[in-house]
């Protein structure tokens, strides 16, 4: 399990050059969605959830998209969705599926950004918000190990792209909002 600090890690906290997005990356139940519709709404940025993004354009979930196709098929629509967001000219916030860091040429991507805001919660704390995660096929019947092992993965991609690292797991929503306008602003 990575090492989880309370409160904004902004050691890694650069501009970059790009289309000035902002884009919201952690592990499923870490608020990318809440947080970023919230942060787009304050910073007056459009707003997109890729999630939301490969739902509306293949007409399914992202679970019957997993059930039928499988995970590759899913990453690369993830992929697709990821290239489209960051690639549009229009600034916005945008929320990125919790997997999304695993492909390098998504973290390439990633690093176009300009700022990419890792919200950090530790497994524990993910698990609680998730209980109901129906529509999560990474789960399983066990959220906490799921959860576990995701975090164990994944924290060193996340944290190779973040300009800044958020510890939500006692913040919240409004809180989050806040901090992160004060990260990128």
């Amino acid at each position: 399990m990575s090492e989880h600090r309370s409160g904004a890690d902004t050691r890694h906290l650069t501009r970059r050059e790009g289309a000035g997005h902002v884009v919201l990356v952690g592990t499923m139940g870490s608020g990318k969605t809440r947080v970023g519709r919230q942060l787009a709404t304050r910073l007056g940025l459009g707003f997109v959830d890729s999630d939301e993004q490969i739902e509306r354009r293949c007409g399914r979930t992202v679970r019957e998209i997993f059930e039928s196709d499988g995970e590759p098929a899913f990453r690369k629509l993830e992929a697709e969705a990821l290239a489209e967001a960051i690639g549009s000219s229009a600034r916005s916030v945008i929320a990125a599926a919790g997997g999304v860091v695993l492909d390098p040429r998504n973290r390439e991507l990633l690093r176009r950004a300009a700022a990419v805001v890792w919200l950090r919660a530790r497994p524990e704390v993910l698990a609680t918000r998730v209980r109901d995660g129906d529509h999560r096929p990474l789960l399983g019947d066990d959220a906490l190990g799921a959860l576990r092992r995701l975090d164990a993965e994944r924290a060193p991609l996340y944290e190779e792209v973040a300009t800044a690292v958020l510890d939500v797991g006692e913040l919240s929503p409004d809180e989050a909002v806040t901090r992160i306008v004060e990260l990128v602003t």
